[in-house]
């Protein structure tokens, strides 16, 4: 969180974005608490926080339609030449698709707030080809309602201590 600290006091806004977006990608960047240290900011006045709510939106939803993309186009040429080492065989590949044509959508909104759910369910998104517009919509209701609530939990959290 240090190295965090660092590049948002160095880079601000840009470095909010850039580690949203890597981070739904799946690097290790810890997203909620990088959210609620956003929001704390906000309480200081060091960020504005509806420009902070926006900026983690579109880190966020950058990320999203990144891996959504990685999905689509490597997925499922992965997952089936490569599963077996994940115990993921054909026929679990193709329950794990009907399961999420099925619940998918929801399962993007509130897999979310879910750490390592969130960045599965993007790229299962894309591996079961879902559409785009169908996905951006539910992707966009998932991470701005997401940033929304970790930044007020941060901005609370300045403002009572």
């Amino acid at each position: 969180m240090d190295i965090a600290k660092e590049l948002i006091a160095q880079y601000g806004y840009f470095a909010i974005y850039g580690m949203l977006a890597l981070g739904v990608i799946g690097l290790p960047v810890p997203d909620e608490i990088l959210m609620t240290f956003v929001g704390y900011l906000t309480s200081t006045s060091v960020l504005n926080f509806k420009l902070a709510v926006l900026v983690s939106f579109l880190g966020a939803i950058t990320g999203m339609m990144g891996s959504f993309f990685l999905g689509r186009k490597l997925g499922k040429p992965l997952l089936t030449s490569h599963g077996k080492w994940i115990k993921l065989t054909p026929a679990r590949l193709a329950m794990a698709e009907r399961w999420f044509e099925r619940y998918g959508p929801w399962t993007i909104v509130i897999g979310y707030y879910i750490p390592g759910i969130r960045h599965l369910t993007c790229y299962f998104s894309g591996i079961s080809g879902m559409g785009k517009r169908q996905y951006f919509l539910y992707a966009g209701v998932g991470s701005l309602s997401w940033c929304i609530v970790f930044n007020l939990i941060g901005y609370y959290i300045g403002v009572i201590t």
